[in-house]
Formats: structure tokens, C-alpha cells, sequence
């Protein structure tokens, strides 16, 4: 019997898998290679299903006599192991960033003789587009609060942008960037932040804008969007007000929760030691993270520790005992912010961390060193990065422009470059006609 190999990711099996499942069981007994997490993030398509869950369903096909992992988007370990005589594939990999796949597929099957066995695929049935009619549909609470995890483990870094009303989340929704190889890019999550959402409503960034209220803004941009969210909770406040911070979070759908170590009246980080601030205990801390994990009801829910020792310059041996001391306390992650332009000490805090911890999430906010990429980033030991008041720093300039100059011409036609089109405003919302 000849041996045919088959790679899946198996997240939402329709016609076009099983055209290609049948065609494999007419040649030969079929191998499935599933995709695991990291190899999908590898193809920026991070399934909405577990590996166990895509396993079971395609064990139970009758086409199918085994599944095994594929542990990257190349094949070529896979089918040097298993040495099949067919590959089938459906043709549509030619004409995208995937074709240097079949190209390794081509190039090791000729060791042994093996053969390529493609099928026209559908220009109407694709993953992608199935995924884009589910998401027009919107995004059940507990998928998209379950998303974020995923994306950490499947990728090499996530990208999170701010956003601080509904428009600009639309736009982090749907913002991409084709790169060279025909590969989209995007961003993979928001960032709730508690500067930018106050200063959207006038208010100081000191915790003015209650919890309640910011939840308001958080629904509005759920109502329109799919992806995962992190929130700014500033210092948590209270233990006992925290726990009902991350009940309300967990349970509007938002992801992760992020908190930083200091007290007292918030001021913003990047101020640094120009004014009076006040770093927690580290026994104070890690009380306030327990009293988060035990009150969070899924395990999916992330509470990120954000160390501000390097801000308020404690030294780096501070910020390292106090992240450690966040994790065994049960953070799910570290944030780690600087002031400095050069990125030095914040690599060298992920180089030590490192040292002691290979698996716990690093949080990165590149404001002030904002020459490093996220492909550094990532070859550093970042999992996520995130831009977080660009979107409102960029908006000002533009409005007040504009403002200034339909007051200095007396009419708004010389502001009319600097604006967008009223019908593309209006193609911009969904559902609008």
C-alpha cells in the first residue's frame, strides 16, 4: 500500500479539505500532519480549536488512517521521517508567500522518488474567507478572552495596538501590511489604555475614569470587533476592589489585565522620578496578584505584573527579585517598562530573566526605545509588544490642525486635503449603506 502524506491545520474542515482527503485515500493509506500551535503561528493563522480537538475530528474520518504532529509550516521533517511516495496538496500554495513550502516539498520527495499530487482548489471555498464570514458574525466572550494565550504560544511576538473608543479599534481590527514574500501582517490584539482612554474623555491620567465607565468603552469596541483585548488597570488600586476588577474583565471578555507595582495617586511611568512616586512591596504586590488569580473563574484569563523598577531607577537587581517574586505568586506574565531611549537595559532584564524563566510571557511597551522592531524583539526573548498611545498621539496633531485652520481661512475648504472623504468615513463602519 502506497503511503500519501496530507498537512492539515484541520481548524475548519469544508469541501476543499475533503476533496483533498479523498483524492489522498484513492492513492494510498493517508498520513495527516497536523499542524501544532507554534507551526500555524509560523502561517499567522492561529486556529480557534485546540491540536487535541483538530486531532479528534480528523481521527474519526474515514480517509484518514493516522494523524501526527507537525511540529513547523516546512514539511521537511515530517516526510524525511515517514518517506510517503504522494504529498497532496491543493494547488492554491503556488501564487502565495506558502509556494517556498511546496518548493521543500518538491526538493525532498525527489530523494526517494516521492511525487507532488495537487488539486484545484476552489476560488470559492478557503479558509480565510470562511474565517471572514465568521468573524462578520462577531466573536463568542470566552473565544476571543482564550485568543490571547494562544496567539503568546503560536507566535514568535504579538502585536497589540492602542485603542480608546470604537473607530480606532476598527482600525487596529483591520489593519495589514503585505510584505515582500506576499505574507499580510497585522495586529493580533488592543491595548485598553488608561492614558489614552482618559485623555479621549478630558479627564487626568490619575485614575479619574472609573472602572465602570472604561467597561463601557471596552463593550462599544467588543460590539465591532473580534480580537483579543489587554487592559490597563494602572496599580490595581485595593486588593479587595482588584478582585472585582478581574471578575468584571473576565467576564466582559477581555484577556489579560495588566497592573503596576507602585501606590498612591497614579502618575504616568514615563515621568519617571520628575515627580513623587511610590513603588509597592513586593510581600503588598503579590498579595494583590493571589487575591486576582483566586477571584478569576477561567484559566484563560492572564494577570500581567508590570515591574516599574527600572523606571523609578531601583536598579535591575530589583526589578528581576520582584518579577520572579511575580511569577511565583502566580502573575501570568511580566510587563518591563523603561524611560530610556536606548533599549540596553531592557534587553539585558530579558537576557537575566531569561536565565532563570524560558516560558513566562515578557510584556514590552517600546515608547521611549521605539527603534527596536518586533522581529528584535523577538529574537531577544519578547512575547508581546505593545504600541500603546500611538493611535491618539497621532489623532490630535490632525484634529487640531484642521480646527486651526478652518478658524484661520474662515471656511473648511484648505482643511479638505487633511481630511478623510465623508463616503469613506461611511464605508469604513459596518453595516452603513
Amino acid at each position: 500500500m502506497k503511503k500519501v502524506y496530507v498537512s492539515l491545520i484541520g481548524d475548519l474542515l469544508h469541501a476543499g479539505h475533503i476533496r483533498i482527503l479523498k483524492k489522498a485515500a484513492e492513492l494510498g493509506e493517508v498520513t495527516v500532519g497536523l499542524l501544532t500551535l507554534k507551526a500555524t503561528g509560523e502561517l499567522n493563522d492561529v486556529p480557534y480549536l485546540g491540536y487535541e480537538q483538530r486531532k479528534l475530528v480528523l481521527e474519526n474520518l474515514v480517509m484518514v488512517k493516522e494523524v501526527v504532529p507537525q511540529e513547523s509550516a516546512g514539511y521537511r521533517d515530517n516526510l524525511e521521517s515517514l518517506k510517503p511516495d504522494y504529498v497532496v496538496h491543493g494547488d492554491d500554495w503556488k501564487q502565495t508567500y506558502q509556494n517556498k513550502y511546496r518548493e521543500e516539498v518538491i526538493t525532498v520527495l525527489k530523494q526517494w522518488g516521492g511525487e507532488l499530487i495537487e488539486i484545484p482548489y476552489s476560488d470559492d471555498i478557503s479558509d480565510m474567507k470562511i474565517k471572514d464570514e465568521m468573524t462578520k458574525l462577531g466573536i463568542t466572550t470566552s473565544a476571543r478572552l482564550s485568543r490571547l494565550r494562544r496567539l503568546i504560544s503560536a507566535k514568535p511576538v504579538v502585536k497589540i495596538l492602542e485603542v480608546h473608543n470604537a473607530l480606532s479599534a476598527l482600525i487596529a481590527e483591520n489593519a495589514e501590511d503585505p510584505l515582500d514574500d506576499g505574507e499580510i501582517v497585522s495586529y493580533d490584539g488592543m491595548w485598553s489604555s488608561s492614558l489614552t482612554d482618559s485623555t479621549s474623555k478630558g479627564k487626568p491620567d490619575i485614575e479619574a475614569v472609573d472602572t465602570s465607565a472604561r467597561l463601557t468603552t471596552v463593550n462599544e469596541i467588543f460590539e465591532v470587533t473580534t480580537k483579543p483585548m489587554l487592559f490597563d488597570a494602572d496599580t490595581g488600586g485595593k486588593p479587595e476592589h482588584f478582585e472585582f476588577t478581574v471578575r468584571s474583565l473576565e467576564r466582559t471578555g477581555v484577556s489579560a489585565v495588566i497592573i503596576e507595582d507602585k501606590t498612591g495617586l497614579k502618575k504616568n511611568s514615563l515621568l519617571g522620578n520628575d515627580v513623587a512616586q511610590t513603588q509597592d512591596t513586593i510581600e503588598n504586590f503579590c498579595h494583590k496578584i493571589r487575591v486576582g488569580k483566586q477571584a478569576q473563574i477561567t484559566k484563560d484569563f492572564m494577570i500581567i505584573a508590570r515591574v516599574e523598577s527600572l523606571i523609578l531607577e531601583a536598579g535591575m537587581d530589583d526589578a528581576l527579585l520582584r518579577a520572579f517574586s511575580y511569577v511565583e505568586a502566580g502573575a501570568d506574565g511580566i510587563m518591563i517598562h523603561s524611560r530610556e531611549k536606548d533599549p540596553a537595559e531592557v534587553f539585558e532584564f530579558i537576557s537575566r530573566f531569561r536565565e532563570k524563566d524560558g516560558s513566562s510571557p515578557i510584556v514590552v511597551v517600546p515608547t521611549s526605545f521605539n527603534s527596536v522592531t518586533t522581529d528584535e524583539f523577538a529574537l531577544k526573548g519578547a512575547n508581546v509588544v505593545i504600541y500603546a498611545n500611538h493611535m491618539l498621539r497621532s489623532a490630535y496633531p490632525g484634529m487640531l490642525k484642521v480646527a486651526q485652520s478652518i478658524l484661520k481661512h474662515k471656511r473648511s475648504l484648505e482643511a479638505e486635503p487633511d481630511c478623510m472623504p465623508v463616503k469613506k468615513i461611511l464605508s469604513l463602519i459596518p453595516g452603513t449603506k
